[in-house]
């Protein structure tokens, strides 16, 4: 089992930033990824980004590249989404997940965080 806890998100204006993070307890991590899914009010959950826990290589929806940043710390078993330029379509609840990285980007996953609210103004 993997327990998942997430921190980070707020209300912040179009155009700000927010930086998210989701800490891993219960079992190793190695021939996982995580990531970030997402839901908005009235949508299917929706990929975000995802990172290979064993390599770092990372993939991101088209609609983040080039705003939102996956990271994570080894030693910390933490995975961070800094988010940058955000818009009002950025708003939902973000779900941290760990599973294989096809299956996130899929919005699937073995495990699931409790999500965390995400909300741009205009």
């Amino acid at each position: 089992q993997v327990q998942l806890v997430e921190s980070g998100g707020g209300l912040v204006q179009a155009g700000g930033s927010l930086r998210l993070s989701c800490a891993a307890s219960g079992r190793t991590l190695s021939g996982y990824a995580m990531g970030w899914v997402r839901q908005a009010p009235g949508k299917e959950r929706e990929f975000v980004a995802a990172i290979i826990w064993n390599v770092g290589s990372t993939h991101y929806a088209d609609s983040v590249k080039g705003r939102f940043t996956i990271s994570r710390d080894n030693a910390k078993n933490t995975v961070y989404l800094q988010m940058n330029s955000l818009k009002p379509g950025d708003t939902a609840v973000y779900y941290c997940a760990v599973s294989n990285w096809r299956s996130i980007v899929a919005g699937r996953s073995d495990y699931w965080g409790q999500g965390t609210q995400v909300t741009v103004s205009s």
